[in-house]
């Protein structure tokens, strides 16, 4: 795993690079915030391969336990991804939600991710 880190203004921004799951439970999110955390970001970049799949199935609810405590340690966080031809009606609407309010979001680029991580 690699940990980029991007500088708009004041605000740092870690990119996650790894071609490996690296999130499969909460505890793996943990360490991840705390390992970009010391490189002074509270904005991260995840890329959907570094999660596990059944993230994006609600009814695991691993998707909820994980973007809660995000959201505890006021972490944003914005995860790259094909997410348009989703067939899952709650998953489009918990992206749909998620990406209205701004602390998750689900962008299909990396410009993207950090353009919305730079003005939250």
């Amino acid at each position: 795993m690699n940990i980029n880190i991007y500088q708009t203004n004041q605000t740092f921004i870690a990119e996650v690079i790894s071609d490996e799951v690296l999130i499969n439970e909460v505890q793996d999110a943990l360490e991840l915030m705390v390992n970009c955390g010391y490189q002074g970001a509270k904005k991260i970049i995840i890329h959907e391969k570094n999660i596990i799949t059944d993230f994006f199935d609600l009814k695991t609810r691993i998707a909820g336990d994980i973007l809660q405590k995000f959201s505890n340690y006021d972490v944003q966080l914005a995860i790259v991804g094909d997410f348009l031809n989703i067939s899952s009606k709650s998953l489009k609407d918990f992206i749909y939600e998620s990406n209205r309010i701004g602390r998750i979001s689900f962008v299909s680029s990396i410009d993207e991710a950090k353009a919305k991580l730079a003005v939250h």
